[in-house]
């Protein structure tokens, strides 16, 4: 069966706070290096990125591109088998920032078009609402979500719009500083329109399964790549062959209706949404709550004692996740919806490799040779860390490599730092005495 990753969030050189090497040319190259079949355009809405989607991207298949030959950029170090061709989709990140029931709101959602002619209408229109595209490649747009989903929909009915890192404390539908309690109260009367949400890093889909709301909703989750090497990080998982944008959409719209039972009479070509492949939520920047600057992480039950206050400066802390999901669950955990799918918890290979051999850098010299003899040899690194057989990575890897590919497969985690109030979390796979025989090995 083909499967395909697809990471369906990601950002332009021209959005806030991303790196410069974030062009068409790279992103082609590094879903290839990553193993990525599919990625949005990310950030159309900017009219620099978009001239050069259009001049750099060529039709293949219904509603999807991919980089003409003559943009091809090639790693030397990354030498697969065979490589196939990237496929993009129009998709982007916006922000919406405005008023609604006597709250200010900050939203981000992200939006799909089936083709670049709509973006450009998409743009157009948005123009027309004062909107300024040009300032950032996620733009701020003083619009309501119900009214952008009204817009775009007006445009073309098959756009679509998810709501993006739906948790986040700040910019997010369910964000403890300006979201909403439910889907229903953000988009009111237009609340079928929207199929799916994106988890986002600091959540899993077991956190989000305990909102009964949501059972009806296919969780999405997606890189929000600022750097080439964090594509992939977040992704989706397709099985099939009939790749298009038509056939994505009612993939994922359709996830949680799947008849799990494979029979003769079931067109095996047909795209199904599968599962996704996630970060541990711990590691993810807003799990816990905390105080970035006074260094304070706390666990929702700590903060209630101390009525959400910072202990040393005593003022507010910032409400993670993890806090927000108790507060809107309406059902116990370890229970699992009839319509949820599998997923997979990763960290990257660059991180699991510092890890197997003990060291803090991502960039030695034995890793950087290490990471692309094996992503060469898994053709990509999602297919090598989900699916490539342990027994064939032992004429590659070392022991150590192989053992904390195998406990990752598992998700078996030895140790768990949460992240708070915009800093990431670590997730250790070998337990402080392994860590430190790992570190003699290597000095000795």
């Amino acid at each position: 069966m083909n499967r395909i990753y697809a990471d369906l969030h990601i950002h332009s050189r021209y959005a806030r706070a991303c790196s410069p090497q974030l062009t068409v040319e790279n992103i082609d190259l590094w879903c290839r290096i990553k193993g990525l079949g599919l990625v949005a355009t990310g950030d159309f809405t900017h009219p620099k990125w978009f001239a050069e989607l259009k001049e750099k991207l060529e039709p293949h298949g219904e509603g999807l591109y991919r980089l003409k030959s003559t943009y091809r950029r090639y790693e030397p170090r990354f030498t697969p088998v065979a490589e196939t061709d990237v496929h993009f989709i129009c998709g982007t990140e916006v922000a919406c920032i405005y008023r609604h029931n006597d709250q200010t709101r900050r939203v981000h959602h992200c939006i799909f078009a089936p083709n670049l002619e709509t973006v450009d209408k998409i743009n157009k229109a948005l123009n027309t609402r004062g909107g300024k595209l040009a300032a950032d490649g996620r733009p701020i747009l003083g619009i309501s979500s119900k009214d952008l989903l009204k817009l775009i929909l007006e445009i073309d009915s098959r756009c679509v719009l998810v709501p993006a890192h739906i948790w986040t404390p700040w910019f997010a539908i369910f964000g403890s500083k300006s979201g909403y309690n439910s889907i229903q109260e953000c988009f009111e009367d237009l609340t079928p329109h929207i199929f799916a949400v994106e988890t986002g890093l600091s959540s899993d889909p077991p956190m989000n399964w305990r909102i009964s709301s949501l059972d009806g909703i296919t969780l999405t989750s997606h890189s929000d790549a600022h750097s080439l090497p964090n594509l992939g990080r977040e992704a989706d998982i397709f099985e099939g062959s009939e790749l298009s944008y038509n056939g994505i959409m009612t993939a994922i719209k359709n996830a949680g209706q799947q008849n799990e039972i494979v029979d003769e009479k079931v067109n095996l070509n047909k795209l199904r949404f599968i599962g996704t492949i996630e970060f541990f939520p711990d590691e993810g920047r807003y799990h816990f709550d905390g105080h970035r600057e006074c260094k304070i992480s706390l666990s929702p039950e700590q903060s209630s004692k101390l009525k959400n206050i910072c202990p040393k400066c005593g003022r507010e802390l910032t409400i993670g996740v993890l806090n927000r999901v108790n507060e809107l669950s309406d059902r116990a955990k370890n229970i699992k919806p009839a319509t949820s799918l599998p997923y997979t918890s990763l960290i990257e290979l660059d991180k699991l490799l510092a890890q197997a051999y003990g060291v803090s850098g991502r960039h030695t010299k034995k890793i950087t040779n290490d990471y692309w003899q094996l992503v060469s040899i898994g053709r990509g690194e999602l297919p090598l860390l989900m699916d490539m057989p342990l027994e064939k990575l032992g004429q590659y890897a070392s022991e150590r490599t192989i053992e904390a590919i195998r406990r990752l497969r598992l998700g078996q985690v030895a140790e768990a730092i949460p992240g708070y109030d915009g800093v990431y979390g670590t997730i250790h796979l070998f337990n402080s005495e392994e860590r430190i025989k790992s570190k003699q090995a290597v000095l000795f």
